[in-house]
């Protein structure tokens, strides 16, 4: 099992002092993986804790690949309905080339209303808009000799380096199907064991069903506190399939909160393999 936290891209903690110091600390601490969030266009009535500032998800990921050598990037998650399919497809490779192959793209369709209006995205169509992007993607990266055809128009993609492992976020059932059609996994928005054993089992079925390989399941949660809980929670998700753990902190220019979570993450993981 990974073991990965997410940077908080937003509000004090997003400035590039507290940004690399938290980078630098999990990559010096051993950790497996940083993730990014995605938000677009914040209005003025929801942006308790952000006050609005939000860093680009793929934007950010090319910055810290250049100021990291070996800890893996992640996007959970980046919300496809919001970039055009060629742009992002590019977007993707670059920080995939020039991390040397540590990126990990989650994806998702998106919830947030105002965001959608600010876009001028049909929020109804955000399903259909995600297949769609995840279709050219997928045609990108597996192209013969680098060559797209895109509205009509041959063009080269490159750089095409490996394409990343794509983890789908979202609810079950529609993100098992998307998972196992487009995607090597899923991103559930939960650590609990039993909560998630149904719906592995069902991605599980569907992977066998489409001839697919054993999809990743990386849950996002909080791990328990207590140290014999936190292991058995562990040990209890890895036999559920769970193969990624990703947690988060609350933290702003004081970054404090995120290295206790590090460190607490990291017991978890010594205790897990022990």
């Amino acid at each position: 099992m990974k073991f990965g936290i997410a940077l908080r891209v937003m509000g004090e903690a997003s400035r590039p002092g507290p940004l690399l110091e938290c980078a630098r600390y999990a990559e010096d601490a051993g950790l497996d993986e940083i993730w990014v969030a995605d938000h677009m266009a914040i209005p003025p009535d929801a942006a308790e804790g952000s006050d609005g500032r939000y860093l680009d998800p793929l934007t950010t990921l090319a910055y810290l690949a250049g100021v990291t050598q070996r800890i893996g990037l992640g996007t959970s998650v980046l919300i496809l309905p919001y970039r055009p399919p060629l742009p992002t497809a590019k977007a993707i490779a670059t920080v995939q080339e020039l991390s040397g192959g540590r990126l990990t793209l989650g994806v998702g369709v998106g919830w947030m209303d105002p965001e959608f209006r600010a876009l001028g995205v049909d929020r109804r169509q955000r399903g259909a808009i995600t297949d769609q992007t995840l279709a050219v993607i997928r045609r990108c990266f597996s192209a013969d000799d680098d060559i797209v055809e895109q509205n009509g128009q041959d063009l080269y993609f490159r750089p095409n380096p490996e394409c990343p492992k794509i983890l789908v976020g979202g609810a079950a059932p529609h993100a098992l199907h998307r998972a196992v059609r487009y995607g090597d996994g899923w991103i559930p928005m939960s650590a609990d064991p039993e909560r998630l054993a149904p719906a592995i089992e069902q991605l599980h079925a569907l992977a066998r069903q489409a001839g697919r390989p054993k999809p990743e399941v990386a849950c996002l949660g909080a791990l328990a506190a207590e140290p014999e809980r936190a292991t058995a929670q562990l040990r209890n998700l890895a036999a559920r399939g769970v193969t990624r753990f990703l947690t988060g902190a609350r933290y702003d220019s004081d970054t404090t909160p995120f290295r206790r979570a590090v460190d607490s993450l990291l017991a978890g993981r010594r205790a897990f393999g022990a």
